[in-house]
C-alpha cells in the first residue's frame, strides 16, 4: 500500500549535504535522535499544558516537519558516516514511539479531539512499531509496511492540529479522522505481522530453537 514512507529517498538526497556538514561537524547519529525526542516532549509539554490555546497547536506540524528531517539525518549519519551501534539502534526505536506518544498523546485534552480515539490511536501506533520490530526477531527485515506507518501518522496529525489551530470547525470530522486512522493502524499491525511472517525462515522441523 501507497505510505509517505514511500517518499523517504528523496527526503533524504535534499538532506544528504546537511547530514555530511553535521557529520564534519562531529555530530552523532545519537546526539540527533535523542534532540528530536527532547524536541517532541516539549511541543507535547506546552500541549498539555495550554489544551484551550492554538498557539501550541501550531507548533506541532513545524515540530514534525524538523522531527522528521532529524530522523532521516540520523540514519545517515549511522549507516553513511560509519556510526551504527546497538545503542542507537535502541535509541532509534525507543525514542521515536517515546517522541511520538509524547506529542500526540497531549491532544486528547484539547477541545474538538475525541480523547477516547487520540488514546486508541497512540496505543495501536506502539504495537505497529512493535510489529514492525518483531520481524527481525523471527528472521526477517524491520517492516515499516502501510497504509499508517509514522509518517503518515505524522502527516495526519499535523493536518488535524494546523486546521484546529485555524478555527476550522472540526466537530463533525475530526472524531470520525481519530477513529478511521485507528482503523488504519489495525491494517497496519496485519500488513507487517503478514509481510513479516511470508519474509522469514521457514520453522525447523525438528522444532529446535
Amino acid at each position: 500500500m501507497a505510505s509517505v514512507y514511500d517518499l523517504k529517498p528523496k527526503f533524504q538526497a535534499l538532506l544528504r549535504p546537511t547530514t555530511r556538514a553535521l557529520a564534519a561537524a562531529g555530530v552523532t547519529a545519537n546526539q540527533v535522535t535523542v534532540a528530536a525526542a527532547l524536541l517532541s516532549a516539549a511541543v507535547g509539554a506546552a500541549i498539555a499544558l495550554n489544551p484551550a490555546a492554538r498557539w501550541p497547536l501550531f507548533l506541532l506540524p513545524a515540530c514534525l516537519f524538523v522531527r522528521m528531517a532529524l530522523n532521516a539525518i540520523d540514519g545517515m549519519l549511522a549507516r553513511e558516516h560509519g556510526q551504527k551501534s546497538r545503542l542507537g539502534a535502541v535509541l532509534n526505536e525507543i525514542g521515536d514511539v517515546a517522541a511520538d506518544t509524547a506529542l500526540y498523546l497531549p491532544l486528547a485534552l484539547v477541545p474538538g479531539f475525541s480523547a477516547p480515539a487520540v488514546i486508541v490511536v497512540c496505543l495501536l501506533a506502539v504495537i505497529s512499531e512493535m510489529t514492525g520490530v518483531v520481524g527481525l526477531q523471527i528472521g526477517a527485515s524491520r517492516r515499516y509496511d502501510g497504509p499508517m506507518g509514522k509518517s503518515d501518522r505524522a502527516t495526519v496529525f499535523g493536518v488535524l492540529a494546523l486546521v484546529t489551530a485555524l478555527g476550522v470547525p472540526t466537530s463533525s470530522w475530526l472524531p470520525v479522522a481519530l477513529w478511521l486512522t485507528a482503523a488504519l493502524l489495525v491494517a497496519t499491525v496485519v500488513n507487517r505481522a503478514r509481510r513479516a511472517l511470508a519474509e522469514s525462515p521457514p520453522a525447523r522441523a525438528d522444532g529446535g530453537s
